[in-house]
């Protein structure tokens, strides 16, 4: 690509959005050129709009430090400077879902790390080796809505993400799931920024996180559904049920996943040569933040482990282990990710970068 692609990032100074500008930093397609927050923000330089709070191990980068940032609300102010957006901001649903279709009316390419458009039709849930082929909807999008250059996706649930691609590799080998039961040990990461009080973790496991057992349900049929009539079909014949739970993690999200199949069942070794050979799309088209692998699957009795295995392929990767047989079901295994990379920034970077690939930003 001879000319980088300009860049925002909207909630700029929260812990997503700071992993957006970690991560973009030097990318050899994208240049962040706009910031925007919230109005307590705007107005003021980066550097000094995240003073005390800056959560990335490596200092702000300096060129975004006197970068000034913006009101997310005021979508004119980014009329002129770029043409891919990133989304974190924080508010309600409803402002979000306004906020998103204002920016993508305006003709903005959206990449959304929120959950407030999931559950809308004609707007893809991307994990780009598995869904690619959602993209197709987007003149469809354009079309419904008169948007001439605009356009909305969005990421998943970060936990669904150290497992759904396992199972889509399966699929795709030609061995249909029937049914699945997942338990999520969740890092506190997730949570955001200062997440649940030390007090609650420490000697302890919190059983239950608010909505995250019901988009693992809901929302790995969007994902493996297929575009029809304007809109994305799900396919809800993977019956699930999931248990999540927070865990005294820093980062990175581990499922343990008992799978029965619909019909044949292929061997533990046949299972463990899918996944190493596993590849899609994006590794295809050599993207840049691309895992090569996707899929790593550890021998060791002991791994994944989040701190030894979280950021492997750059944070992109996920890394599978302990395949053996279920009492209950026919197999059971445990999934990991690095959830605020693969699960948040990094995995939407990946998406804006097969948009670009596919034509879809100018």
């Amino acid at each position: 690509m001879n000319k980088r692609i300009k860049v925002g990032v909207l909630g700029a100074t929260g812990m997503v959005g700071q992993k957006y500008l970690k991560l973009l930093h030097s990318h050899p397609w994208f240049d962040v050129v706009y910031l925007a927050a919230s109005p307590n923000s705007a107005g003021k330089k980066y550097a000094d709009a995240v003073a005390g709070r800056w959560h990335m191990s490596e200092d702000i980068p300096q060129a975004y430090r006197n970068i000034v940032v913006e009101d997310a609300g005021n979508v004119s102010k980014a009329a002129g400077k770029c043409s891919l957006i990133f989304s974190a901001v924080e508010m309600d649903k409803k402002a979000i879902l306004a906020l998103e279709e204002e920016y993508a009316g305006s003709g903005f390419a959206v990449v959304s790390n929120n959950s407030a458009h999931r559950s809308t039709e004609d707007v893809p849930v991307m994990v780009p080796e598995i869904n690619h082929s959602h993209l197709d909807i987007i003149p469809q999008q354009r079309k419904q809505r008169g948007w001439k250059d605009g356009l909305l996706v969005v990421k998943p649930n970060c936990s669904i993400q150290s497992y759904m691609l396992p199972i889509y590799a399966l699929i795709k080998a030609g061995y249909p799931i029937d049914k699945m039961i997942v338990s999520t040990l969740q890092a506190v990461s997730g949570a955001g920024y200062p997440g649940p009080a030390s007090i609650d973790l420490i000697d302890n496991v919190m059983p239950t996180l608010a909505g995250e057992e019901d988009k693992s349900e809901i929302e790995p049929a969007k994902i493996l559904g297929r575009v029809a009539g304007g809109k994305i079909v799900s396919d809800a014949s993977i019956k699930i049920s999931a248990h999540c739970n927070r865990v005294a993690v820093s980062d990175g999200h581990t499922a343990c996943v008992s799978l029965k199949f619909a019909g044949k069942k292929p061997g533990l070794e046949e299972i463990i040569k899918i996944w190493r050979n596993f590849s899609s799309l994006p590794q295809e088209l050599k993207l840049p933040t691309a895992p090569k692998p996707p899929i790593i699957y550890r021998d060791e009795t002991d791994r994944p482990q989040p701190s030894k295995d979280r950021d492997a392929g750059n944070g992109m990767a996920v890394t599978v282990g302990r395949l053996r047989p279920c009492n209950v079901f026919d197999i059971r295994f445990v999934g990991l990710h690095h959830n605020t990379v693969r699960g948040a920034a990094g995995g939407s970077i990946l998406t804006a970068e097969l948009l670009v690939a596919k034509g879809l930003v100018k």
